[in-house]
């Protein structure tokens, strides 16, 4: 049997802009709570929020913005980053997420690559002072005006409506194909590219996220993931506003237990992360004392969970229902998911089957042909949510890169290898340029990290290719050793492993670190782990 699938055509995908999907919801749900920022107690009903999502929409008309407009929000997540949002996509202005961990070079990349007319931004976060970055570099970028939150600037921008711009005017002249949203992917080479995604992208993804972990008016989602990312701004905000659910922001960026806390005081029926993320919650000073009995579901999504941890979430977290999803940012993100009666093996060994509205294919990464059930492959799919392209969209160079990642028939390579069981559940064995060929055999170091998963002293693990000038390459894995445990040596973890795997497999260099070079969204960077561990190891 060939490894291809096709989504569910059930429910129809929302032919609709974010803007009239957004007060639906309001006339159905007006006096629902529709977001709560612990940081500063301020608490929004649907009406509320929709309310101010329209005055600031005005705010922006007043000062210029036409459809089509780039306006970029850089600040962690907050309040205003999810007003940002919704009042951006009214007014069918085009929302520049830039990445918090961004610095001046970036912060400048970002801007010019997109146009950004108007900037939104934090004055700080955690140690950056985004106000002298952004004097820095504006000067050399076609920004008009800079929005400071928190200052008389953000005031000022709501002030300007006079109250004549016709907002309403200004949703019926949109589309849902138009493109309202650029997210900067972490190129592994070069600099970021800009995924361009429209209403129809990231409206529906976020519905059919939730949707399918049976989401309702009646959810409270603890949102610790970025904003700036899809798993934010469209599985978390679009998800509990296509819900009616209510969105709990927890903290500006990440911290384990201000989010258990979270979970408990706001009664989050949800709560989404990375991998690591729910390892630092189950391992956080007095996880047992926290009541996390309101959570029903959440999405797992990133990078693939390892078991021990899917087993606490269920037994210890209550997440009896917890998904895991998987994507990309140029997919809008999610392809497949596990559905909530999923039994511990899909959801600990596969990244779920193929999602509504959706096609996912495996194919030989070579010839392109589709390879048979079982055998690894790169992913590939296509449908609605498959993004409009690479920005600029209209000159050759967001063109000839889109060329390279969607081909003739709208199929999305994703550069991810995976193999589709039987039962059509797919698992991603690794990226085309992670794995490690080791004298002529391919390994994929997903299989060899789920094993060190297994030894009770390893907390956390990582394994890359490294040099070597007998075999190509050789393996190094990195470990991270639970707290009091004796330290690991390369002699332990390959008698641990004599015996289970077969001797191409086993590691030959073992690195203890206290933590892996990690993208903002919760990706391991392996291209800088196998410079580090060639430097380290002299090869």
């Amino acid at each position: 049997m060939e490894s291809c699938a096709r989504g569910e055509t059930s429910p129809d995908l929302l032919e609709e802009t974010i803007g009239a999907s957004f007060e639906r919801t309001v006339a159905a749900y007006g006096d629902r709570e529709a977001l709560v920022e612990v940081a500063s107690g301020r608490r929004w009903t649907y009406a509320e929020l929709n309310a101010d999502v329209d005055a600031l929409a005005r705010g922006l008309m007043a000062a210029g913005i036409e459809k089509g407009d780039r306006v970029g929000i850089w600040a962690p997540n907050c309040a205003e980053w999810t007003l940002t949002q919704f009042a951006t996509a009214k007014i069918g202005a085009i929302l520049v997420n830039i990445n918090p961990a961004y610095r001046t070079h970036e912060l400048a990349y970002a801007l010019n690559q997109s146009g950004v007319r108007l900037l939104v931004s934090a004055t700080q976060f955690k140690t950056s002072d985004y106000r002298s970055m952004v004097d820095e570099v504006v000067g050399e970028t076609a920004v008009e005006r800079v929005v400071f939150l928190g200052t008389p600037d953000w005031s000022a921008l709501l002030a300007a409506a006079t109250g004549e711009e016709d907002l309403a005017g200004r949703m019926a002249e949109l589309a849902p194909g138009d493109p309202i949203n650029i997210q900067y992917t972490s190129g592994t080479t070069g600099f970021p590219k800009g995924a361009t995604l429209s209403h129809r992208n990231i409206l529906n993804n976020g519905y059919f996220t939730t949707e399918t972990i049976r989401f309702s008016q009646e959810d409270r989602l603890a949102i610790p993931v970025p904003f700036y990312h899809c798993f934010g701004m469209v599985m978390g905000n679009l998800g509990c506003t296509s819900h009616g659910a209510t969105m709990v922001i927890p903290a500006p960026g990440f911290d384990p237990e201000i989010t258990l806390r979270t979970i408990q005081d706001e009664r989050c029926t949800g709560v989404y992360g990375v991998p690591t993320m729910f390892i630092a919650m189950q391992n956080a000073p007095g996880f047992a004392d926290y009541d996390l009995s309101s959570l029903r579901t959440g999405i797992m999504a990133g990078s693939p969970c390892p078991v021990e941890v899917m087993k606490r979430c269920i037994d210890d977290m209550h997440l009896s229902e917890v998904s895991i999803a998987y994507g990309m940012t140029e997919t809008s993100p999610v392809s497949t998911q596990t559905r909530a009666d999923d039994d511990l093996d899909r959801r600990t060994a596969t990244i779920g089957r193929v999602h509504p509205h959706v096609e996912v294919k495996i194919v030989d990464p070579t010839t392109g042909a589709t390879v048979e059930r079982g055998e690894p492959g790169e992913f590939c799919t296509r449908g609605y949510s498959v993004m409009v392209g690479y920005w600029p969209l209209d000159n050759e160079e967001g063109s000839a890169k889109t060329r390279e990642a969607i081909d003739a028939d709208g199929w999305m390579h994703t550069g991810d290898l995976a193999v589709m069981r039987e039962d059509g559940y797919c698992t991603i064995v690794g990226r085309i340029k992670d794995m490690v060929i080791r004298g002529g055999e391919n390994i994929y170091p997903r299989e060899i990290e789920e094993f060190l998963y297994t030894h009770p002293d390893v907390e956390d693990v990582q394994v890359v290719g490294v040099p070597d000038q007998k075999y190509g390459e050789e393996l190094c894995a990195w470990i991270r050793i639970r707290e009091g445990a004796a330290p690991l040596d390369a002699d332990a973890v390959r008698a641990f492993a004599t015996g289970k795997l077969a001797h191409y497999k086993i590691p030959r260099y073992v690195l203890l670190v206290d933590e892996f070079p990690m993208t903002v969204t919760g990706k391991v960077r392996k291209v800088e782990m196998r410079e580090e561990s060639a430097s380290r190891l002299g090869l």
